[in-house]
């Protein structure tokens, strides 16, 4: 018997979705301080993940069914199950599944399963057109079909030397430690890409792997199939961070003593043109998360992981109710915290933020970005063009590789170097006859979408520095990377293209660069300015907690020319959530009692706030893994969703669920902290808990008179006990009215037309919104697109349904065909819109005439 309290205290298509784009932008939250760090995130993209190639998923969609998964059952029974009852349970969802498809069948429809889920959610993954969606969103047995994204690695890499040892501004992290405790005994998912089994660092901390991408037996990082000799590296930098151990330097993970269960959820796969890129779809996703909670695939999930780390992101994805969170809920009922990133995307307006998916999955452990790094270097910088000086100033320095003195270098392009569109390639380092355009000189090169890729080829070429322009490198951005072994730095925009114009005049421009210096990091104890901030679509406080996230030094695939192991630095929220769940590995050995759910609550709600930063960014602050260990309660959601405020006397209830996870009893005060002329009263004020017990706690949030015109307020709500540090649960409530129109620029290719199924009138519109903020814009995404049949009053069906847009186009073809698939007897419709929003307020309706012929 499971105890996890013991254990672990054939019609034509009627309608035919033709193209849908997807928001790409970036995002300024309110204030002057808000504004600087627009500015401030932008100088990192490229270099935390940025650059992200193009990716199509095809007609994949995610089916969700109304029939329980296993989790779900397991959820019901109390969280108590045998493995006879958790196999009985996972084949009852499939067989919910078989049933479903054969009905399917009989209309046609056979959908190529890629990927069926019945564990952590119950559902399957197919390529499926128009109709078959439109016949499956009417089927009482399905929940809604979900698109599948794509995923990319939420972090960046830099290498350096093994003999190294470890430079300046490397991220040592011994404050997350708990002596007496490393981890041994619990077992980390890590879903990511292939990790390096050969890397002495993880040696004996490997278990078998897993490998969701492309079956290889043990899940290790492939190389590129298009032969550029690159590796998957992103696996082997979070399984470093999570439990390495005899690095350079002292370099050790934070959990030595636990276990890596590597699932391969991202890897090498076709992009659009073609080639080869790295990169998840959320249906690997979910399918990692599958085995991560029954690694043997037996039916039950009494050998599921303890914690399981996401080490990709979908940007902007932070739907509380796609697939992916659902899995991530069916996850924790299983008694697995599900840790991952809160995304690089930097920051956002006052509502809707920036935030990731998975990590606005309600149920995620999600993590932010700090940069802990105390100083920083920058150097003594000159550029001369003809007989001027044009710069005479210091400027950061964005490698680890410097000069011992100073030195002066003529400016060379490469060929085309305004062409940044064509992305980086290291043949326009080189003329036609294979002689290098910048040997001995510094490479003056724009920044383009991967400043990355683009420094690497300037050195390869043989460049003695390296000179960015288009994009401000921040201070230590490109770490420690041994590819790079010249100084690397940025200018301005306008620098440059005097410098460009000295170039083509034959002028022979040139730069000093001198010795660096050591400078305070003005970033020190801050969140990094890449690292994404909420609110998630439902209104809740995302990210729970932040962690270290820059210049984190771990191992790399691979070893250098001695033979010698690879170690480097990583930048990014993923190597944050790595830390975290670590953390929570140690947390897992030191109090094996906890919970799941106790866990996340116990590293998030004893999290150090950060001073002068919003609850947006940080959420309860710091991760402390000593104050988690001492603490005696707990609190389930780890963050609130009230929604937004509007007019005098709006009110909006949360329960909260507190319980004693300590061995006495407890008197547990409530209050709450915050600002914006919002009052929330808690009831009860005080709780009684007996070792173990649990209570719940209504939260209501009121607003006393006219609210602001925009902004938020924001605070936590603190469970006091004597004896004990408090417990604290963020809060954010945004201010205003809701978009009014969440359906803009419409338009029908015909206003009358005859049916067709192969030239359908074609309806586009412009789903969702991107809204203006104090400094900057904010996204507000669609939960639910419904376009329906009428004639006249009467409503003759549900043509279609889209779910979880992001704003952008949509382009749906009309066919002529009603819901049933028949045609359409000739006269006057109307096509109705629905667009639904994600957290509460109005829909938004359009009414579309149109006239069969």
């Amino acid at each position: 018997m499971r105890r996890l309290s013991d254990a672990r205290n054939a019609a034509p298509p009627a309608i035919v979705a033709l193209a849908a784009t997807v928001l790409l932008v970036g995002f300024g939250a309110s204030g002057a301080k808000e504004r600087s760090l627009v500015s401030e995130a932008s100088s990192w993209r490229g270099l935390v993940g940025g650059g992200h190639p193009a990716v199509t998923v095809g007609q994949r969609v995610l089916v969700v069914l109304h029939a329980p998964s296993m989790a779900q059952r397991v959820a019901q029974n109390g969280g108590v199950a045998s493995q006879l009852k958790e196999r009985a349970w996972t084949r009852s969802a499939l067989a919910a599944q078989r049933q479903l498809l054969a009905e399917l069948s009989t209309r046609g429809i056979r959908p190529q399963i890629q990927f069926s889920y019945s564990r952590v959610l119950n559902g399957f993954s197919a390529p499926l057109d128009a109709r078959a969606i439109a016949v499956l969103e009417r089927r009482p047995e399905v929940v809604g079909v979900y698109p599948v994204r794509v995923a990319y690695p939420a972090s960046i890499s830099s290498e350096l030397l093994g003999v190294r040892g470890v430079a300046r501004g490397a991220s040592h992290l011994p404050a997350l430690r708990l002596p007496g405790y490393d981890g041994r005994g619990v077992t980390i998912a890590l879903l990511d890409t292939g990790v390096d089994r050969a890397q002495p660092y993880l040696r004996g901390r490997l278990l078998p792997g897993i490998d969701v991408v492309g079956g290889d037996a043990d899940a290790t990082a492939a190389p590129d199939p298009g032969g550029s000799n690159r590796r998957e590296r992103h696996g082997t930098e979070m399984a470093g961070i999570l439990v390495g151990a005899g690095g350079p330097g002292g370099v050790t993970g934070i959990a030595s003593g636990a276990s890596v269960l590597p699932v391969r959820v991202a890897g090498w796969q076709h992009d659009r043109t073609g080639g080869w890129a790295v990169y998840a779809r959320t249906d690997q996703l979910i399918a990692g998360l599958e085995r991560a909670v029954d690694p043997n695939l037996d039916g039950d999930a009494h050998d599921a992981a303890r914690i399981a780390l996401v080490g990709a992101a979908v940007s902007y994805g932070a739907f509380a109710d796609s697939p992916e969170a659902r899995a991530i809920r069916g996850a924790l009922q299983l008694d697995t915290l599900v840790v991952a990133p809160a995304g690089n995307d930097g920051p956002a307006g006052p509502g809707y933020g920036s935030v990731s998916s998975p990590g606005g999955a309600p149920a995620a452990l999600t993590v932010g970005a700090a940069d802990l790094r105390s100083d920083a270097e920058e150097v003594p910088v000159a550029v001369r063009a003809g007989l001027s000086i044009v710069l005479d100033r210091p400027l950061p320095l964005a490698g680890a590789a410097v000069s011992s003195r100073p030195v002066e270098l003529e400016l060379a392009t490469p060929r085309s170097p305004e062409e940044s569109d064509a992305g980086p390639s290291l043949d326009r380092f080189f003329d036609d006859r294979g002689r290098s355009l910048v040997a001995g000189r510094a490479a003056l090169i724009h920044g383009s979408s991967d400043p990355q890729l683009a420094i690497e080829y300037a050195a390869r070429a043989g460049a003695r520095a390296v000179v960015v322009y288009g994009t401000q490198l921040p201070a230590g951005g490109l770490g420690l990377d041994e590819a790079v072994d010249v100084p690397v730095l940025s200018i301005p925009l306008r620098i440059a293209r005097i410098a460009l114009t000295a170039i083509q005049a034959g002028q022979h421009p040139a730069i000093s660069i001198g010795v660096p210096s050591v400078v305070r990091n003005g970033n020190d104890g801050a969140i990094a300015p890449f690292s994404s901030r909420g609110l998630a679509f439902d209104g809740r406080v995302k990210p729970d907690l932040a962690a270290p996230g820059v210049a984190i030094a771990t191992s790399e695939p691979g070893a250098n020319d001695d033979g010698t192991p690879r170690f480097g630095t990583v930048n990014g929220s993923s190597p944050a959530a790595a830390v975290v769940a670590g953390a929570a590995a140690v947390l897992a050995q030191a109090r094996s009692a906890l919970r799941a759910t106790d866990l996340g609550s116990l590293l998030t709600g004893t999290g150090r706030a950060i001073r002068d930063t919003s609850v947006t960014a940080q959420g309860a602050g710091l991760v402390d893994l000593g104050a988690a260990a001492a603490g005696e309660i707990s609190a389930d959601p780890l963050t609130l969703a009230f929604g937004r405020a509007q007019g005098d006397g709006w009110h909006s209830t949360q329960e909260l669920v507190v319980r004693n996870v300590s061995t006495r009893r407890l008197v547990v005060m409530v209050r709450s902290t915050g600002s914006g002329g919002l009052e929330i009263a808690p009831k009860p004020r005080r709780l009684r808990l007996k070792p173990g017990g649990h209570a719940t706690l209504a939260l209501r949030a009121r607003l006393e008179g006219s609210p602001p015109g925009d902004g938020s307020a924001e605070g936590t709500i603190l469970l006091v006990a004597r004896g004990v540090g408090p417990l604290k649960i963020p809060w954010a409530i945004t201010f205003g009215r809701p978009p009014q129109s969440l359906i803009s620029a419409v338009a029908l290719s015909a206003a009358a037309f005859k049916p067709s199924d192969t030239t359908p009138a074609v309806l586009s519109l412009r789903a969702g919104l991107v809204a203006a903020a104090p400094a900057g814009t904010q996204v507000n995404p669609v939960a639910k697109l419904d376009v329906e049949l009428w004639r006249l009053r009467k409503r003759l069906g549900l043509l279609a349904r889209l779910r979880d847009l992001l704003p952008g186009r949509v382009a749906i073809g009309l066919t002529g065909r009603g819901p049933d698939g028949n045609l359409l007897a000739p006269g006057r419709y109307q096509v109705r819109l629905l667009a639904v929003p994600t957290s509460k307020g109005p829909a938004t309706s359009r009414r579309i005439p149109f006239r069969i012929k």
